[in-house]
């Protein structure tokens, strides 16, 4: 069912401060940035290894980007996985009694479909699923 582990979103204040210290200290490269305003957010891709880094700065403060800065603070705020079919996992992990925030997948950054599971069903931590075009 999961492939592998697609991106791990990473919560920013701001955008160009943390491409600063992750390309400038830690030298990954950012492949782009991308606005999405399905999920109020800009984001910045990094690839590392067989995965990416995705820093999310919030575009609206009502967004859940800014929400979760305001509750949490700076930080890991969720972990992708890569799925082939969303709409069959989904239907599957419903089917399950998986406690889901999206039972039908909407748009992400780079035209993939998103999902995410309720952090009450996977031990406290907001997972995404994500299908690639």
């Amino acid at each position: 069912m999961i492939k592998k582990v697609d991106h791990i979103g990473i919560a920013v204040n701001n955008l160009q401060t943390a491409l600063e210290f992750y390309e400038g200290i830690l030298g990954i490269k950012c492949t782009g940035q991308e606005r999405v305003e399905e999920q109020k957010v800009t984001t910045a891709f990094l690839p590392l290894g067989d995965t990416e880094l995705e820093l999310l700065e919030s575009t609206d403060p009502t967004g859940p980007v800014a929400r979760f800065i305001e509750k949490r603070g700076e930080g890991l705020h969720h972990i992708a996985l890569q799925v082939d079919n969303i709409e069959a996992v989904l239907e599957k992990m419903k089917a399950a009694g998986v406690r889901l925030l999206d039972e039908t997948p909407r748009g992400g950054a780079g035209g993939t479909k998103i999902a995410f599971l309720h952090p009450k069903a996977s031990g406290g931590v907001l997972l995404e699923l994500t299908e690639r075009p």
